[in-house]
């Protein structure tokens, strides 16, 4: 690990496509979110009786598995509508031509994303045809959202609806969260080609570096440093601070530096990149709740 500095942080292989697509789209809520407070939530009631069926025709469809109420207005919410948030009707329907009844989890994630949506429209917050290509080039890196569409087995208008949804949270989440943890910073995986070098080789690049002062290393610790370091005396600015301490005992000038204070100094970048991080996640969790917590929702099934 001797040169630049690259991406450090862990994919794991993670493919977004793995899951149904209604199960990503709240991913910038649903993992945030306590949840329905208590008082506010109902099973069997509201607009329909409880299910005591697992499977419903296709003529069923428009059962009613769920409501909510938010803001003075009430909402039902259909079977069909909970199916099409995951797939087409098509690829949902079993060789009987039936559909399983959605499940109590899925009502509530649904009602989740329309309440929070509402809050997005009172706020202002709109996602214009540019903004929702941007999004779908983050987040599934492409825009052709026929192909997109044909991976997912939905069609077309359902995965623009759906994105649109999402990017419509995220925006919400970005006008009333502080949300810009920066980046977070990067290590070196690569030679000087650019070619990614073998675990064998990042071995022996981290020893070689470990022994090398170089200007780039320098260069690096200032950048992450910021104020910490005084340019001027050539020095750190106080004995006590985060990068400071982290580094003591460690050569460290305006022109040369090596790779273990490079490193030390990208392992504090990084912890206050997720603590701010969780700082963010917790805002938006009171923000989401806060939200939640004037609403209400009554189930009608209690499949899993």
């Amino acid at each position: 690990m001797a040169d630049e500095i690259a991406n450090e942080e862990a994919k794991e292989g993670f493919d977004i496509k793995s899951l149904p697509m209604g199960a990503w789209i709240g991913i910038a809520v649903a993992a945030l979110v306590v949840g329905i407070l208590i008082g506010h939530f109902a099973m069997g009631g509201g607009a329909g009786a409880a299910l005591n069926k697992t499977k419903l025709a296709e003529s069923e469809l428009g059962t009613v598995v769920g409501t909510y109420s938010y803001k003075g207005q009430n909402q039902q919410i259909t079977a069909k509508e909970i199916i099409e948030q995951n797939s087409s009707l098509d690829s949902a329907k079993d060789e009987e031509g039936n559909y399983a009844v959605p499940s109590a989890d899925t009502v509530v994630t649904y009602a989740r994303n329309k309440i929070i949506a509402a809050a997005a429209e009172a706020e202002g917050v709109t996602v214009s045809d540019e903004d929702l290509s941007k999004y779908a080039q983050e987040t599934l890196g492409s825009t052709d959202f026929a192909s997109i569409a044909t991976s997912y087995g939905m069609t077309e208008d359902q995965v623009k609806d759906l994105l649109k949804q999402s990017a419509q949270m995220n925006a919400l989440r970005d006008k009333v969260v502080e949300s810009d943890a920066g980046e977070a910073p990067e290590v070196k995986t690569t030679d000087d080609e650019g070619n990614e070098l073998s675990d064998e080789d990042k071995a022996k690049a981290e020893e070689e570096a470990n022994k090398t002062k170089d200007k780039k290393y320098a260069d690096y610790v200032k950048k992450l440093a910021g104020d910490e370091w005084d340019e001027k005396a050539n020095k750190w600015k106080a004995e006590d601070g985060p990068y400071a301490t982290a580094l003591k005992g460690m050569d460290m000038s305006n022109d040369s530096a090596t790779y273990e204070a490079a490193q030390a100094a990208y392992y504090v970048a990084y912890q206050n990149y997720s603590t701010k991080q969780s700082e963010i996640s917790q805002k938006w969790t009171e923000y989401v709740n806060g939200l939640l917590g004037s609403a209400s929702i009554n189930i009608n099934t209690l499949v899993a």
